[in-house]
């Protein structure tokens, strides 16, 4: 069923007018349960909405977290880019944040750690379907480091000069439309400093410029668990296969015949997540000045 339904999306994609297409594509997506991929409503571009947000400045250091890491994406002026009707949306670890319009730039506070990073280009709002993107414009991993300042440089016409140093020149983040570039690189004439600011509003909204810390925590509790999952089943076979392991019968309720180093690990998981979950209350606690009192 699903690999019918992407040939269909492919050939969709090149025929018939936008609304037929756009029609066809939700009805064979609702019968696929795949995750769906879509900007509609805020995939407007510079053409039909130009950015109109202040000049270029940083957000000053005590805006943000120096136990995190902080990105800048900006997207300096083109011709093509000008003319765009559709801009591409930029997503964080499979959470889309925004539309990238041209001449602008915007910001993410992130955890520390591997980000996954990817653009998709809409049309008319849809861009895909799991596996299956309309146009995957960047699909790449970014390990960002705690404290520190990353440029990302989004353009069709033109590229830096030079990879970033800290970057391998085959990482898709060195040689795509989407290039991580220095601070003195950002900084020069009609790069970052020539863009204005990606604002959010009612025709073009967008859910940048803030922390995204927490989501990027609980992606990053999601993927390890899935991790220790996927472990324990190996661990499980394994040691079926010694003669070590067995399932207890469904009237045991006291567990199985023998321990895992997984659930230990599981466990171990779990409980760091409690644990921050709890610290994220009390600093709710202290930044609400500790609830309402009646008297």
């Amino acid at each position: 069923m699903r690999h019918r339904i992407l040939l269909a999306l492919r050939a969709i994609a090149g025929y018939g007018n936008g609304w037929a297409r756009v029609l066809l594509v939700l009805a064979l997506i609702s019968l696929s349960g795949c995750k769906i991929y879509q900007s509609i409503g805020k995939s407007v571009g510079g053409f039909v909405h130009p950015v109109s947000g202040h000049d270029f400045v940083h957000i000053p250091n005590d805006e943000w977290n120096r136990k995190n890491a902080l990105i800048y994406f900006y997207r300096p002026h083109s011709r093509w880019a000008g003319d765009e009707i559709e801009s591409p949306s930029v997503y964080i670890d499979d959470k889309h944040y925004f539309n990238f319009r041209n001449d602008s730039f915007t910001w993410l506070e992130v955890k520390p750690g591997e980000r996954q990073i990817n653009m998709r280009r809409p049309l008319l709002g849809l861009e895909g379907m799991g596996s299956f993107a309309l146009s995957m414009i960047v699909d790449a991993k970014l390990n960002v480091e705690a404290g520190r300042i990353y440029y990302l440089r989004y353009s069709e016409v033109s590229q830096p000069e030079s990879v970033h140093p800290d970057m391998d020149s085959e990482h898709p983040l060195a040689q795509g439309d989407l290039q991580w570039v220095t601070r003195d690189y950002a900084m020069g004439e009609s790069e970052i400093v020539s863009t204005r600011f990606l604002n959010s509003d009612m025709l073009a909204p967008n859910h940048a410029a803030t922390s995204i810390v927490e989501v990027n925590e609980d992606t990053d509790y999601e993927r390890a668990m899935a991790a220790l999952e996927e472990e324990r089943e190996v661990e499980i076979e394994r040691l079926k296969a010694q003669g070590l392991y067995y399932e207890n019968p469904w009237y045991w309720p006291f567990g199985s015949s023998s321990s895992l180093e997984a659930d230990r690990k599981i466990e171990e998981l779990e409980a760091a997540y409690v644990e921050l979950e709890e610290e994220r209350e009390r600093q709710e606690e202290l930044e609400s000045g500790g609830g309402w009192w009646i008297f």
